[in-house]
């Protein structure tokens, strides 16, 4: 890493800390109303799906890819159903890995068509 890209990621990190922090030192001093607390629970959920949905649907970055053939809906279906059975996120990230290199090995044996 040469001088000038450190100088480049400790300006990215100083800029970012400056653009939170007044509003992070702001709202820990205030009381937030319970509806709005309730709302920001939403949060990480939505951007989750905004990231994961159109990356099982469209891997390619193309048009929607609902065969069998797509390993990461297959891998993502499997992942989905032992997250919402299980509740167990070590399980669920060991089985969404596990269900994306088999079906791809799967994949790999089946004659193309």
């Amino acid at each position: 890493m040469t001088t000038n890209d450190l100088l480049l990621v400790l300006g990215m990190a100083l800029v970012t800390f400056a653009m939170r922090y007044p509003v992070l030192a702001l709202v820990s001093r205030l009381t937030l109303p319970p509806s709005l607390l309730a709302a920001l629970k939403f949060i990480p959920p939505a951007v989750l799906t905004a990231i994961i949905v159109p990356a099982l649907l469209a891997p390619d970055g193309g048009k929607l890819d609902f065969t069998f053939r797509n390993d990461y809906l297959i891998a993502g279906l499997v992942t989905a159903l032992v997250a919402w059975r299980t509740k167990n996120i070590l399980l669920t990230l060991a089985t969404g890995m596990i269900a994306l290199w088999g079906w791809r090995l799967l994949l790999a044996w089946l004659p193309p068509f």
